[in-house]
């Protein structure tokens, strides 16, 4: 019978034999290839639709196997619009943010807004709200039953990363009972393994369900969880840049890389308009010694297989859904053309369809309760009594990793304070309660973001608890940020010399906005470039920031309720 679609005369890309076959054809029908061959000019009836490959790639769509949709500040459709054109046509998504904030019914929200759109968004049941039980306090928290819920869920095809490794490895009920539910679904249970301890630990961990992890930042991290049976994600976010260390496991030790997958984990909307998305990995893994056609595999038969879709996705062979991208480099991938389902979705680095919005009601739009108007002396650190000179716990960011260190650094007591010292690269990290509007702050230090002069900058988006954090070196200014992102009901403010430089605003949880990429991306840089007028050199620091309050990485980080030694998952005095 006459196929819809006809790509004639392309090099077919076979990622299960892993070869390059020039001249081959591809038909299409309801949205499926039906056939690939040399010549299948038969398949051509008079209401056909052909496209002229002449000569170049024809690779499968790419999947993004580990991502949060909130950490591009975009709604899943205004993502899928950002990332479509770049030839990325299926994504696996935690949207573990928005349950910190508003529980099973924002996942819902995600998970229904996401089934609307021209590709391919499986949802993950997130597993850890809170991601660190009796280290902070969520707006919401989920928990067994709502698992068993989610699961009968159409979109959903797994249990979101399980952030909380020590409970696994001490047998928590409740983490255990997460996983049993995923499992008694046939799904696929997502790993985050955030130590460097590979011993009896990390068995435990992979014993206890988690089939994949994307925590790892050394080959030695890669080769532990393949050799373990866990698919190692190789992750090159806007921040994290863990696939040059752990390619080499690939690339020099040989591995087999079927156990390998290439995935962005957190990419904010200014990398997605500007810099890529899926595509962006890839020639980042191929330019760091990977084999193009590796590189391709890890970015999506490698990726199908482990969620189980290996006849749905993955690959440009008979009876998937045709997803297929032309390319004229297999090198540099530019993306000149994607069709998901059958359907041309971009062209030319344009897209061509619409993505449906869902309509986000007031209770997604009304989540930033700071309970009070907060002022200069809400951030004060107070010092010891009768001292001049303290030794102080120091956050210390480590730039383009999501790891920090704990330091220790002597800080000068004056009239009973402890002052920020940008001389000395320390300035002043606050956490501001925002889901039940306490209005508790919580003061500590924080070192390598380089700030100088008088400047504040905070943000709702505070992983993963997400209230309010703030960094600065003056406290009007934090205060005066704090009460402005009251205001607007959430996203990112930057001040300098006792003005507003940049904001960013969102409205949905705290965590994105409905506004297209583009708007929202040229908001995301004047931000970033506000913070490098206020000294910050970090790459992507705002990523950096965002992070400061996930308390299941170590090895220093801030909640409402106090430091967290993630260590020891303990809480910590700020003086030793």
């Amino acid at each position: 019978m006459p196929a819809d679609l006809v790509i004639r005369n392309g090099q077919w890309v076979n990622v299960h034999s892993r070869e390059v076959l020039p001249g081959h054809d591809i038909a299409i029908a309801e949205g499926r290839f039906a056939a690939i061959g040399p010549d299948l000019s038969a398949a051509i009836g008079p209401d056909t639709e052909v496209i002229e490959a002449d000569g170049q790639f024809m690779i499968p769509g790419l999947c993004d196997g580990h991502m949060h949709v909130e950490s591009g500040m975009l709604t899943p459709a205004e993502f899928a619009a950002a990332v479509i054109p770049h030839g990325t046509t299926t994504m696996f998504t935690d949207p573990h943010e928005i349950a910190n904030v508003l529980g099973l019914a924002g996942v819902r929200m995600m998970h229904d807004e996401a089934l609307m759109q021209p590709v391919n968004i499986f949802t993950q049941m997130p597993s850890c709200a809170p991601s660190a039980p009796g280290l902070e306090t969520t707006g919401f928290e989920v928990g067994p039953d709502d698992v068993a819920e989610a699961m009968t869920w159409p979109g959903i095809i797994g249990l979101g990363e399980m952030m909380n490794f020590p409970g696994v490895v001490a047998g928590s009920q409740q983490m255990l009972a997460e996983i049993a539910e995923t499992q008694k679904a046939g799904k696929t249970v997502g790993g985050h393994y955030a130590s460097p301890d590979l011993g009896a630990p990390f068995r435990a961990y992979v014993a206890g369900g988690p089939a994949d992890d994307h925590e790892g930042t050394s080959e030695a991290d890669a080769i532990a969880r393949v050799r373990q049976g866990m698919r190692a994600m190789l992750r090159l976010g806007s921040a994290w840049y863990d696939v040059e260390s752990q390619i080499t496991a690939i690339t020099e030790k040989g591995l087999d890389p079927r156990n390998f997958i290439l995935c962005t984990d957190d990419c904010h909307s200014g990398t997605l308009v500007n810099d890529g998305h899926m595509n962006r990995v890839v020639r980042h893994a191929i330019a760091c010694g990977c084999d193009p056609l590796v590189a391709l595999q890890m970015a999506t038969i490698n990726t199908a297989s482990h969620f189980g879709l290996e006849r749905e996705i993955g690959s440009i062979t008979p009876g998937r859904r045709a997803d297929v991208i032309l390319t004229s480099d297999l090198r540099t991938l530019p993306i000149d053309h994607v069709i998901a389902r059958g359907k041309t979705v971009a062209k030319a680095g344009k897209i061509t369809v619409a993505c449906p919005h869902f309509d986000w009601p007031k209770s997604a739009r009304d989540t930033v309760t700071i309970g009070r108007t907060l002022a200069a002396d809400d951030f004060v650190i107070k010092g010891p009594a009768a001292v001049s000179e303290v030794t102080a716990r120091v956050i210390g960011v480590v730039e383009n990793q999501a790891p920090t260190k704990a330091l220790r650094l002597s800080m000068p007591v004056a009239n009973g304070r402890i002052e920020p010292d940008p001389a000395r690269d320390v300035a002043q990290i606050a956490l501001v309660e925002r889901h039940l509007g306490t209005g508790k702050v919580v003061n500590a230090l924080v070192s390598g973001f380089g700030y100088r002069g008088g400047m504040a900058m905070a943000s709702t988006v505070a992983h993963d608890s997400h209230h309010m954090i703030i960094v600065g070196t003056d406290r009007d200014m934090m205060a005066a940020a704090a009460n402005r992102l009251g205001e607007i009901g959430g996203g990112i403010t930057v001040w300098k010399d006792g003005a507003e430089i940049a904001q960013v605003p969102l409205p949905i949880a705290g965590l994105m906005s409905d506004a297209p990429a583009k708007e929202v991306a040229a908001k995301a840089t004047r931000m970033v470039t506000a913070m490098a007028e206020c000294g910050c050199t970090l790459n992507n620091a705002y990523m950096q920031h965002s992070l400061l309050a996930l308390v299941v990485i170590p090895e220093l980080r801030i909640s409402d309720m106090g430091l967290v030694d993630v260590t020891k998952f303990q809480l910590t005095e700020l003086f030793e």
